[in-house]
């Protein structure tokens, strides 16, 4: 199991689809790619400044 963090919207909403739909999914977070079943999608931060801690199972 991974915990990686993004500030990139666009990543978190891909990682956010293939949880939702159980999907395998490979993202590229932090400059590392990760394959994998994501597990949680946590938002954190108020206005401007939002990030998101992805939870992956890699296989």
């Amino acid at each position: 199991m991974q915990t990686i963090e993004t500030t990139d919207p666009i990543e978190a909403r891909r990682a956010r689809y293939a949880q939702y739909r159980g999907q395998t999914a490979t993202l590229t977070l932090m400059g590392s790619t990760v394959t994998g079943m994501v597990r949680s999608v946590n938002e954190h931060g108020d206005g401007s400044l939002k990030r998101w801690i992805v939870t992956v199972f890699a296989s």
